[in-house]
């Protein structure tokens, strides 16, 4: 299970349109620095989540972050191809993406190791689902309010995650208002971490709040 884990996961999930406007940088160049800054202060996980970027804009950025974070791992959105081709970690799929059971498929015809596939849940059904297909791990959210989640509906709330992290057995990272203050009770009820997009975006320092998340959350 999850919370068996050495210690919780922290993922940061990029979301560059809302970075505030830096003058002489573009906000690709702002993410990028940012992600690198918080990879140095010890986050795991950093998921590219830049659906609207080209192709090769998405490339590049991954490439230059998959050189720049180690041993950060290196998530990208969706584009598996993008993904295998930068060396990035893993893909993690949304609710329109290629299922997961296809992905992990086309990894195991190519022999491909080491490389994680997760997905976006937002019900035990959907979850149990992504596990039977070979998912690594699931997203679950919005636990709490947040701008970001608006469109997944209401909160699921603390209790639905308990139910969620004890219907399957891969890791569960809550994600949707995660803060000091939210984070420990998410650990508490069984997930293995929390992701965040504003949590790390909306301080000059994401050091802090990278050691902030951390410390909540043992």
């Amino acid at each position: 299970m999850a919370s068996k884990l050495d210690q919780p996961i922290l993922c940061y999930v990029t979301e560059r349109r809302s970075l505030p406007a830096q003058p002489g940088i573009t906000p690709v160049q702002a993410l990028a620095a940012l992600a690198v800054s918080a990879a140095r202060a010890g986050i795991d996980w950093i998921q590219i989540r830049e659906k609207d970027l080209s192709g090769r804009a998405l490339f590049d950025l991954t490439s230059a972050l998959v050189q720049s974070c180690p041993p950060t791992r290196v998530l990208v959105n969706d584009r598996l191809d993008v993904a295998l081709a930068a060396g990035a970690s893993g893909v993690h799929l949304g609710g329109e993406s290629l299922p997961v059971a296809t992905v992990k498929w086309w990894l195991r015809e190519r022999a491909t190791t080491g490389f994680s596939v997760g997905k976006s849940c937002h019900s035990i059904e959907e979850a149990r689902a992504a596990e039977s297909g070979g998912a690594d791990y699931v997203f679950f959210g919005p636990i709490f309010a947040t701008p970001s989640k608006i469109a997944y509906g209401p909160p699921q709330g603390i209790g639905k995650l308990r139910e969620l992290c004890a219907a399957v057995s891969i890791p569960v990272i809550a994600i949707g208002g995660i803060t000091p203050e939210t984070a420990g009770e998410c650990i508490a009820a069984g997930a293995a971490g929390v992701a965040a997009i504003r949590w790390f975006q909306d301080a000059p320092d994401p050091g802090a709040r990278v050691a902030a998340l951390r410390a909540s959350c043992r």
